[in-house]
């Protein structure tokens, strides 16, 4: 029973955001063309769950190339109206599009000299009536049983919230470039999209010794580039076989084991973690915050090494802590 009701809910939500599409009409395209016109920026208001519908609609907006803000319509009467300006256009959200707190609004909005556009479910409500564009919104019924909760109106809403920001970002010629502009942090995303080849050390940057050396040549490798570990080779000096981090010379030194006497084969993690070069980067920086490490052993199918791959590759140098932060 609870699959099931599951299912309808998600069939429900499905069926209101495909039926918008029966009811994008002239209204929408004028829309469009008034936002592109303009030379002031979107003010979305909203109150309760359309409300936080709203904010997400701003957020949309702003990262997509169509400045936006969200004034809630209580604190708007209290001075937050301060931040309309006549070149602005108003987007007002109510499914019933009887609001008081948003209709008793809108003269004052008018008076500044926005352009008011309404999000609604109900094209001869008060609302709509006082809007310059009226934009349907309506759904059938909504998931909750009771016909009361937002649900399958607050998902249409979002979807024609998200149609708007993508059409005004095409018709804007939003390009990549831009939109890394206003995303400096979303610059891992993109480094994410790319394999553990882009970014790997190969040759002569990848630390290594063999296993039948003695651990003052694994001190010296560690010390040669830095990287905080070496890798561990078998004979054939090519077929990984464990990693030696400065981890574990550091906890020998605390124990006062006599390290400079001792074998890397004696002291290597045997069995170490790694990837391919064809492993997405988003999986590295997965393994690599799972088992709390910075450094991965980059081989092929037959265990030979073929690069490095530290943390701050992927990162491009930047901090990074394993909270995700």
């Amino acid at each position: 029973m609870v699959i099931e009701q599951a299912i309808e809910v998600l069939k429900l939500e499905a069926e209101g955001i495909l039926k918008l599409a029966g009811r994008i009409n002239d209204n929408f395209a004028k829309l469009v063309d008034l936002v592109c016109e303009s030379s002031g920026c979107l003010i979305i208001s909203g109150i309760g769950k359309s409300g936080l519908v709203g904010q997400k609609i701003a957020a949309t907006l702003n990262s997509t190339g169509t400045r936006a803000l969200f004034l809630h319509p209580v604190e708007a009467k209290h001075g937050d109206l301060g931040m309309a300006r006549p070149n602005d256009i108003f987007v007002a959200l109510s499914n019933s599009g009887e609001t008081d707190e948003l209709n008793s609004l809108i003269p004052s909005i008018r008076k500044i000299g926005c352009k008011i556009v309404a999000f609604t479910g109900d094209e001869n409500s008060t609302l709509a009536k006082i809007s310059d564009i009226v934009i349907d919104v309506s759904v059938e019924k909504e998931a909750c049983p009771l016909g009361l909760s937002p649900t399958v109106s607050t998902t249409a809403l979002l979807a024609m919230g998200d149609a708007l920001a993508v059409v005004l970002s095409n018709k804007k010629k939003f390009k990549t470039s831009d939109f890394k502009k206003i995303h400096p942090g979303g610059r891992l995303g993109h480094r994410l999209l790319c394999n553990v080849k882009d970014f790997m050390l190969t040759g002569a940057l990848v630390p290594q010794v063999p296993e039948h050396a003695r651990m003052d040549e694994a001190i010296d490798e560690i010390n040669r580039l830095q990287l905080g570990v070496t890798l561990v080779t078998a004979p054939d000096n090519s077929t990984l076989t464990g990693i030696i981090t400065d981890g574990d010379i550091r906890r020998l030194i605390s124990k006062k084991t006599p390290v400079f006497d001792l074998m890397v084969s004696e002291v290597m993690t045997t069995n170490p973690q790694s990837v391919t070069p064809d492993t997405p980067a988003y999986d590295a920086l997965n393994l690599m915050e799972r088992h709390q490490i910075t450094v991965l052993p980059i081989i092929n199918s037959k265990g030979k090494i073929l690069g490095v791959l530290h943390l701050h590759d992927i990162l491009g140098k930047g901090d990074f802590k394993f909270n995700g932060t």
